[in-house]
């Protein structure tokens, strides 16, 4: 069975969207890419960063391309469940009925964004887990279906607390969201300066800037997944989950089960209904902890290359590569006092590891790996003057 021309025809706006959200943010092509595998998969998605690193702007935008129901809301400890579920109905209060008014809060969003979604109270969290889980509101008495298609959060880091963690399990996509690398700061201030000179010209309002997709449209194609034949590339999934499993990597039976949908919305995306190893890059992003995702990116790009498929969907951004090595560098380079020699071996060892990357995965980047090759080699210099103190 083929795709028909409409399905086509979405996937095609898709690939529009893709673009724009590319052009628009310097370094968030892969952002870009999963946010629309996530609306795909109608599964959520986690962008993890510092602040000041448009995260919200990004999905703000994502969720104006598209013709839904949106919700946007700045959790924090303070944030009372009406803020985000409704007032109290208080003419059925008077007739002894518990009821909220859900119309325009986020059980009636169909596109949703909670920036520090961490930050709510338990009461909060308790409810989103049924409305992002079983896609259930329950309102007073009623157990309430609602539209919600991909709940996007962001936050600065993970929780510790357990059971917040397990409400983040629920976002089975995540991203680490890096600030722009210095190398690239003229592009970051003529796009962000022309976002700037837009907003002021239609104050804050106005068309966007392609056609939005129809919601319908979207839904019709997440129809499609459960006609994407995963057997070509089950065996090369388990494998990946075997390796990364036996490397001490912590996966859930659900992100384990569910990352199959991703891989069968990649395959949609290239158009086809069969799915091949080079579908497997969303999987790249199932990780439960930061520290696992090298490992994921890891597997998963070797056999993405090996079946011709894109090395850099897999892996880091140069910028990404360049500005993490730069943060290794920072622990030792300009310090007040000298660094420890294990301080510096650590260092070394993680721009050696940065410099790897970008020549496996950004051959074409010779200029990049100059840079981060000049930057181990600042770092090695500091081994040149040891103290005999265990410093240098």
């Amino acid at each position: 069975m083929a795709l028909d021309h409409g399905h086509v025809t979405t996937i095609q706006q898709l690939g529009t969207i893709v673009r724009e959200l590319d052009g628009r943010y310097v370094g968030r092509r892969d952002a870009a890419r999963l946010l629309v595998v996530a609306a795909v998969c109608r599964e959520h998605m986690l962008l993890l960063g510092p602040p000041g690193t448009a995260k919200t702007d990004l999905v703000g935008h994502f969720a104006g391309l598209i013709q839904a129901r949106s919700f946007t809301y700045l959790l924090t400890r303070f944030t009372e469940p009406s803020e985000l579920f409704g007032p109290l109905d208080f003419e059925r209060f008077q007739k002894g009925v518990y009821r909220v008014k859900t119309d325009d809060m986020l059980p009636d969003a169909e596109i949703a964004f909670l920036d520090e979604v961490f930050q709510g109270s338990s009461a909060i969290l308790n409810t989103l887990l049924s409305v992002v889980n079983e896609r259930y509101f329950f309102n007073g008495a009623s157990r309430e279906r609602v539209p919600l298609v991909s709940l996007f959060g962001a936050s600065s880091e993970l929780p510790e607390d357990p059971a917040l963690r397990a409400f983040g399990d629920r976002f089975l996509l995540r991203m680490e969201v890096e600030q722009v690398a210095r190398t690239m700061m003229p592009e970051l201030l003529k796009r962000g300066w022309q976002q700037e000179r837009e907003r002021v010209a239609r104050d804050g309002a106005g068309a966007p800037a392609i056609p939005p997709i129809r919601l319908g449209d979207l839904l019709a194609l997440s129809g499609k997944l459960a006609e994407v034949d995963l057997g070509p590339v089950r065996d090369a999934y388990a494998e990946v989950i075997t390796d990364v499993l036996a490397q001490g990597v912590t996966l859930s039976d659900r992100r384990i089960v569910r990352g199959q949908k991703l891989v069968a919305a990649a395959a949609l995306l290239r158009r086809s209904l069969v799915a091949r190893a080079s579908d497997l890059w969303p999987v790249a992003h199932i990780w439960t902890e930061p520290g696992d995702a090298g490992a994921l990116r890891e597997a998963v790009r070797e056999r993405v290359v090996a079946d011709g498929g894109d090395s850099t969907s897999a892996g880091r951004s140069v910028a990404e590569l360049e500005a993490l090595a730069r943060h290794h560098a920072s622990a030792v380079l300009g310090k007040a006092g000298r660094p420890t020699q294990a301080g510096v071996i650590v260092a070394m060892r993680g721009i050696n590891e940065i410099h790897r990357q970008l020549r496996a995965d950004h051959p074409g980047e010779a200029a990049a790996q100059q840079r981060v090759h000049a930057l181990l080699a600042e770092v090695a210099a500091l081994l040149d003057d040891p103290q005999g103190d265990g410093h240098v």
